[in-house]
């Protein structure tokens, strides 16, 4: 198994660096089963960042891609069971990716609630908005 930094995967998906694109197509291309490549948590999280933010992707498109890696046979992502839950709320919310992700893992620890300032968080089932008063 091979790690994959954020970078390389930004470059296969948007083309936007030809020479980069096609080192990072090259290495992509040739990930097998056997030799799959390896995305961690902070790396989904910085790619869904990127993607959204910097390039401008609308969140489907963006949640496209997330689920085109968490399918892939080629690939293993950290926590994927948490991506999963993530996504579903990211694509279908408000909530920023990033904080589905904290809400998830709070899940798979089994707490009983995150608690969160952040009133878009607050909206998901299992998250609560620290009052203030």
């Amino acid at each position: 198994m091979i790690a994959l930094d954020t970078n390389v995967i930004a470059r296969f998906m948007v083309e936007d660096d030809p020479v980069q694109m096609r080192a990072a197509r090259r290495l992509i291309d040739g990930l097998t089963e056997d030799r799959p490549g390896f995305i961690c948590r902070e790396v989904l999280i910085e790619l869904v960042w990127l993607l959204e933010s910097v390039y401008r992707l609308p969140r489907r498109v963006v949640g496209d891609v997330v689920d085109q890696l968490l399918c892939s046979s080629t690939v293993v992502i950290e926590a994927d069971d948490a991506a999963l839950l993530a996504l579903e709320g990211y694509v279908g919310g408000t909530a920023d990716f990033a904080d589905l992700m904290i809400l998830a893992a709070a899940r798979a620890a089994e707490c009983e609630a995150l608690y969160t300032f952040d009133r878009k968080l607050s909206r998901q089932d299992g998250a609560i908005q620290l009052e203030t008063t």
